[in-house]
């Protein structure tokens, strides 16, 4: 294996015609230049140079090297000023993964402080719902995964995933907007055990049964479905009632609907995964403070 140190310094002798003048070049003693020489030698297993009357004169091995010397310290160089940039945080590429409401929510805002700040460092924005988000961390397919937990239903994390807390979720309940429940303030589930209901995701429509549950009924769920939009609209033609993340709320309200919140209070927990070791990169380290912010906000208002 060459040390990139003697590759200098014997480009420096290639250049310079002798050690001489490579000591003078370098600002190093001579002696130095010989030690580093014999060195490099020893490392690829032959002579570099032969000395002929006064001059030094480059073998074929030496003319082999000499050849690629100063590539591979430009090589060099172009590493470690990527390296530079990394660090640095002049560039850098941050994939995160995001359940949608996430994703059109809390990822905007943070990347847009981001750009202002970091212009330089680049996010590939990915789309899950927890558990499956979870495991394309794991597998490494994204540095940052943002998911969602219910109260009895927490996240099994591996070992090497560190999770941080961002903030907790409100559920409302949405109605059309001629609905009965509609002039209270807040309202209990119990008093919707006679609705239709449109179920979102699995894991929400998991919490959701399991909340039913415990207050001693089944709900009849007409439609189920993934996309936000599609809840609300049916809900709108009073197909029937959803429950829904405030998240969602926050940037996507029908005009036909109602939302009011729960009582007692029911919540989500929303947090960002990240693999222990990636937290030592700056870019995702970076993205992952822009998230906490954004988030703080979020709870502040």
């Amino acid at each position: 294996m060459f040390d990139s140190r003697h590759i200098k310094t014997f480009h420096a002798v290639v250049t310079a015609g002798s050690y001489s003048a490579a000591a003078r070049a370098l600002g190093y003693t001579q002696p130095a230049i010989t030690q580093q020489m014999k060195a490099l030698e020893r490392s690829v297993g032959t002579p570099l140079f032969i000395r002929v009357g006064r001059r030094m004169r480059l073998t074929e091995a030496g003319e082999a090297l000499a050849r690629h010397a100063e590539t591979i310290l430009e090589s060099l160089t172009t590493a470690q000023q990527q390296m530079s940039s990394l660090t640095r945080l002049r560039s850098g590429r941050v994939r995160v993964c995001a359940f949608p409401s996430a994703s059109a929510t809390l990822v905007p805002e943070a990347l847009a402080g981001l750009a202002a700040a970091h212009p330089g460092v680049r996010v590939e924005l990915l789309e899950g719902e927890p558990p499956d988000s979870i495991h394309r961390l794991v597998r490494g397919e994204c540095d940052i995964t943002l998911a969602f937990t219910y109260p009895g239903l927490r996240e099994q994390v591996p070992d090497e995933v560190v999770e941080t807390r961002l903030m907790e979720d409100q559920l409302t309940i949405l109605m059309p907007t001629g609905h009965p429940l509609a002039r209270r303030r807040a309202v209990q589930l119990a008093d919707l055990t006679e609705e239709r209901w449109i179920a979102g995701c699995l894991r929400c429509r998991t919490n959701f049964l399991h909340e039913c549950a415990e207050l001693g009924f089944a709900p009849d769920i007409a439609f189920t479905t993934d996309d936000n939009l599609v809840v609300q609209s049916l809900v709108a033609e009073g197909l029937g009632v959803a429950m829904m993340p405030g998240l969602v709320l926050s940037f996507l309200r029908h005009e036909k609907i109602t939302g009011r919140a729960l009582d007692p209070a029911s919540r989500r927990q929303v947090s960002a995964y990240v693999l222990r070791e990636h937290l030592r990169v700056p870019a995702t380290a970076l993205v992952l403070d822009e998230l906490r912010a954004v988030a703080a906000r979020r709870v502040g208002c």
